[in-house]
């Protein structure tokens, strides 16, 4: 079994897993980055880790278009009914919605939380992947470095997808110290370089994940994919 992920630019992803397409926060039109035209991407779930305009994105054109349910907190489900969106599975922090191809259980975040028009979007959320064949994938969503980063360790995460510009997230100093509590087979960095404020040398980054912890680092540019195998 083996599952394929796309970065599409700043924290938005296409994963491929058994043969069904998942989206998360995928900020695309007006993304410097995107790696992705909203307009012709496929999706069969769509997942939302907050209601920051650069991570709820296009999430309205693309569920419209493919008909595409998007799991999110009431706050942003209730939102998304009031733009057309009614195919929409509500959970919250601890919750697990079983897809079918993939589990997804929402884990804490240490961010804010409010929707392009203003409203509150409740809390920000983390995630957990579970694949077939007990693949394991962390999207950390946008974060604060937590300690709590350790039990989501304790779930034997195989790649772990962590945020690196700092201002809004963590920045480098931070994401190893959590890379040392989540303990990933394989670290991937994001929501970096999209705009000034949020370069960050990624090679140097690599280098440190490659000799300050156990994990693998995973760059790429925007449009590449990587298959990792059970």
């Amino acid at each position: 079994m083996a599952v394929s992920f796309t970065w599409l630019g700043h924290a938005a992803f296409s994963f491929k897993i058994d043969g069904k397409q998942l989206l998360c926060d995928p900020f695309l039109t007006g993304n410097p980055l995107a790696a992705a035209d909203a307009n012709n991407i496929h999706a069969d779930l769509i997942v939302i880790s907050h209601g920051h305009g650069d991570h709820i994105g296009d999430t309205v054109a693309i569920s419209q278009r493919t008909g595409a349910a998007v799991v999110c907190t009431p706050e942003i489900g209730n939102w998304l009914h009031k733009q057309g969106v009614h195919n929409t599975i509500q959970m919250n922090t601890g919750g697990t919605y079983d897809a079918g191809f993939v589990r997804i259980k929402y884990t804490i975040a240490f961010h804010t939380s409010s929707l392009p028009d203003g409203s509150y979007g409740g809390e920000p959320m983390g995630m957990i992947f579970s694949a077939p064949e007990g693949i394991k994938l962390y999207f950390a969503g946008d974060t604060a470095l937590f300690g709590d980063m350790a039990l989501i360790g304790d779930e034997e995460i195989d790649v772990a997808f962590l945020p690196i510009g700092d201002l809004f997230t963590m920045g480098i100093d931070d994401s190893i110290k959590a890379i040392k509590l989540i303990r990933p087979r394989f670290v991937v960095p994001m929501h970096y370089n999209t705009y000034p404020p949020l370069v960050q040398n990624v090679s140097e980054w690599a280098t440190r994940v490659n000799n300050e912890t156990s994990a693998t680092p995973i760059v790429f540019d925007p449009g590449d994919t990587y298959t990792f195998s059970a």
